[in-house]
């Protein structure tokens, strides 16, 4: 791990894989740590991959103010990080709950980046939700899987906003294509006691306003490429496909027989795809 000093003196961890042109990467959760990114399928082999741990997760420090775990005010970090690294633009890439953090910072930074990658993304910032109908139509895709009832039980009950780790825990089945031994190591990496404060200062206290950040990604000209699972229940392939048109120059890519983590269903087709769109 390495490490830098954000704009309030917080110090902020990150780990560096790889080499090549630089990708910044923010995981989601909210709140996990940045290693259940992994080397995003190998994507390593052609990238550097700077992976961010926000402050109050994984190796970064809490911070005195805990107003500061705060999504909205977690874009100066980012833009710390641009900084520390004497980055005139650069290629940033967000899973989940990181979209949010990153379509916030391609608003109030467009003239900063080369390239934006959301990856079964967050899209509260844009003001795009999904629907229980929605949910439903892509859970009952699975529903001769032998875990189907207790999964699809555990997601109702987060989606009535139930965060318990009971729920997390026997909902994972539905968030991967196939709940194979690989899925079942992954799903907990990057996840401890410590997240909660992170996870529940992220969205405490913010308002989101929709109106403002599409202006501000009016003048984004990086290319943005949307990335969605077709078996994924929380960002459904359609959901995605709603939220394009808020970018100016937006691609939209569905990795077949993919749920939420799709560099763990087929770690081949996900670099190839990233690596198609990057380079």
């Amino acid at each position: 791990m390495v490490f830098f000093a954000s704009y309030d003196g917080t110090e902020i961890g990150y780990r560096v894989l790889g080499e090549g042109p630089p990708l910044v990467c923010l995981p989601g959760g909210p709140g996990r740590a940045v290693e259940y990114l992994g080397d995003l399928g190998g994507l390593d082999e052609s990238r550097q991959l700077v992976l961010l741990d926000p402050r109050g997760v994984g190796s970064s420090a809490d911070p005195a103010d805990q107003a500061t775990l705060r999504v909205d005010r977690l874009v100066e970090d980012v833009e710390s990080l641009r900084i520390h690294f004497g980055l005139a633009r650069m290629d940033l890439l967000a899973h989940s709950a990181g979209a949010i953090l990153a379509t916030l910072y391609a608003a109030a930074y467009p003239q900063h980046l080369s390239r934006l990658v959301l990856v079964t993304p967050g899209l509260a910032a844009l003001g795009v939700y999904g629907t229980r109908e929605q949910a439903a139509g892509v859970v009952e895709q699975r529903a001769d899987e032998l875990w189907y009832q207790a999964a699809r039980g555990a997601l109702e009950e987060i989606l009535t906003g139930e965060l318990s780790m009971e729920a997390f825990r026997a909902s994972r089945p539905l968030f991967y294509g196939r709940w194979d031994d690989a899925a079942q190591l992954h799903a907990t990496v990057g996840i401890s006691e410590r997240r909660t404060a992170a996870r529940e200062g992220y969205f405490a206290g913010v308002t989101l306003d929709p109106a403002s950040t599409l202006a501000g990604l009016t003048k984004l000209t990086a290319p943005v490429m949307l990335y969605a699972g077709d078996l994924d229940p929380m960002v459904t392939p359609a959901l995605v496909r709603q939220a394009a048109p808020s970018f100016n120059d937006a691609t939209v890519v569905v990795q077949r027989g993919a749920s939420h983590f799709p560099w763990i269903d087929d770690p081949a087709a996900f670099a190839a795809a990233m690596r198609s769109f990057l380079s």
